[in-house]
């Protein structure tokens, strides 16, 4: 019996390591995947920044700074119809990513976050025109800083955040109505708000989808679910990678110098 009980106990500790090590694995890719995509997303949004100026006064359409002109390009995706279509196709992807990831394969699912990340960067490429590089550098490392924190506490605390998750989800889908509001209404002092607020919802989402990510691969590892296993490491990328790009672009209201 003793014998019996020792087996079971080597068999368990053995399983624990093993989820403990398949856990860094997991968070690792997590991490690496959602570093991917915000190199795709700065590299998009420069690029089309780029294209979008010129310093060429004769193949200019309009003038937005000193010495710095839309082309027709630029024109098209900043002052046209088109401009709403690039605003909200992230918003539908991240839409459609939730309603096909259990029809995608794991690599079918990591193409799309990349894509979907190249959609933001297109969205986002007009910080580059409106504030300085300096300031947008500055904005990057604060929130690097910030998000590492973070996400390191919400790893490590053995304090259980799940009773927050509804109440930062609503506070969300709020800060979602009141920016789409403010497009129309132009209003300094609710942006304001909306800045502040923004700042602090995605801090504590940071904290909360890291210990969620954490807590979902230990679930699924006893389950021994591999294939959503692999799913669900690209989803923990999707939600911190919104967690950061919303943390740095409410940071950039505060800190950013604009042109």
């Amino acid at each position: 019996m003793a014998d019996y009980n020792t087996m079971r106990a080597t068999a368990a500790g053995a399983r624990t390591a093993q989820i403990d090590e398949g856990l860094r694995a997991h968070m690792n890719k997590v991490y690496g995947t959602m570093s991917v995509g915000m190199l795709i997303t700065a590299a998009a949004a420069w690029a089309i920044s780029g294209l979008a100026t010129t310093t060429d006064p004769t193949a200019a359409v309009g003038q937005i700074g000193n010495g710095t002109y839309l082309t027709q390009f630029g024109a098209a995706i900043y002052t046209s119809f088109l401009k709403w279509i690039i605003m909200f196709l992230p918003l539908g992807m991240v839409f459609g990513f939730g309603a096909a990831i259990n029809r995608l394969s794991v690599a079918g699912a990591q193409t799309y976050f990349y894509a979907y990340a190249a959609a933001m960067g297109v969205s986002l490429s007009w910080i580059f025109i409106t504030f300085t590089g300096f300031s947008i550098i500055q904005t990057f490392l604060v929130t690097a800083i910030a998000f590492a924190g973070l996400s390191l506490w919400g790893y490590t605390t053995k304090q259980d955040l799940s009773g927050f998750g509804t109440f930062l989800m609503m506070g969300v889908i709020g800060l979602v109505v009141a920016s789409i509001v403010n497009i129309f209404l132009g209003s300094s002092a609710l942006q304001f708000a909306i800045s502040v607020i923004g700042v602090l919802l995605f801090s504590g989402l940071t904290a909360y989808d890291t210990q969620n990510i954490k807590n979902t691969y230990v679930q699924m590892a006893y389950a021994g679910d591999k294939e959503w296993l692999g799913k669900s490491a690209i989803m923990g990328a999707l939600q911190l990678y919104l967690d950061f790009v919303n943390l740095f672009m409410f940071l950039l209201q505060f800190m950013g110098n604009r042109e």
